[in-house]
């Protein structure tokens, strides 16, 4: 089984961490693929770049050429899912809803702690969209930028674990999720000072890709997400690869 994941950000470190994390929680023959856009943000915190990024991930998609057998779309409350979904026959999971359907089966109520506050508002419509909303206690701002992650990881863990905290004692929420791709490897961390199942997205999204691809499910074509009409796309595809 080849799983492509793909970052929504050009920052390539940050692909590297998604990839490790998806490699250590996939099966034995699951062959993990990174994927980094060749244009857009180093880091998406906003509706502009994320927007960028929905394109940015379809053409780091479409640009490879070797046969997949799943896409994963490693970015927390981004724009471009139902793109790909259009765009491919192979399953199509994203971070935000395999996380927050991962913690549903673990306790009522969960929490997303994710990075800057103008992020929430994104991060709650995805999911309210995606029919998970319902049972979200609440979206928190850890108050650090994506590249901060990187840059100051004591202090991105510390004010996460703030928050994830303040989750479960204030918004009594049982689960927490961690609403980044560049939070991966952090779970046991946040896990250890919340004591509370935490769920990372991108861990999430490999198992529920793998789970589809054994029962050889994939998106219904018959409406939504049917194939696109053919017609004349200028300047799209590029012709440039996304890094490997």
């Amino acid at each position: 089984m080849r799983i492509l994941v793909v970052n929504v950000n050009t920052t390539q470190a940050m692909t590297e961490g998604i990839v490790c994390q998806a490699r250590q929680v996939a099966a034995e023959h699951t062959e993990i693929i990174g994927r980094t856009p060749t244009f857009g943000a180093e880091s998406v915190e906003g509706n502009l770049e994320s927007y960028l990024a929905a394109v940015a991930v379809l053409d780091a998609v479409k640009s490879y050429q070797e046969p997949f057998d799943a896409v994963i779309q490693a970015g927390y409350g981004e724009h471009g899912r139902e793109g790909l979904q259009e765009l491919l026959d192979v399953p199509v999971v994203d971070i935000t809803e395999a996380a927050a359907a991962t913690a549903m089966y673990l306790g009522h109520r969960y929490s997303v702690v994710t990075t800057l506050d103008r992020t929430v508002p994104l991060i709650e419509d995805r999911l309210l969209l995606a029919g998970l909303d319902r049972r979200c206690a609440s979206v928190r701002s850890s108050g650090m930028a994506v590249l901060e992650l990187e840059t100051e990881p004591e202090r991105a863990v510390a004010a996460i674990v703030e928050q994830a905290q303040a989750a479960v004692h204030e918004d009594r929420a049982e689960v927490i999720v961690l609403g980044c791709g560049g939070m991966a490897e952090l779970e046991a961390r946040v896990r250890e000072r919340t004591g509370v199942p935490v769920v990372d997205g991108v861990a999430a999204a490999v198992t529920v890709a793998e789970s589809l691809v054994r029962l050889g499910l994939t998106t219904s074509k018959v409406r939504t997400y049917a194939p696109p009409r053919p017609k004349k796309l200028t300047g799209w595809p590029l012709t440039n690869s996304g890094e490997e």
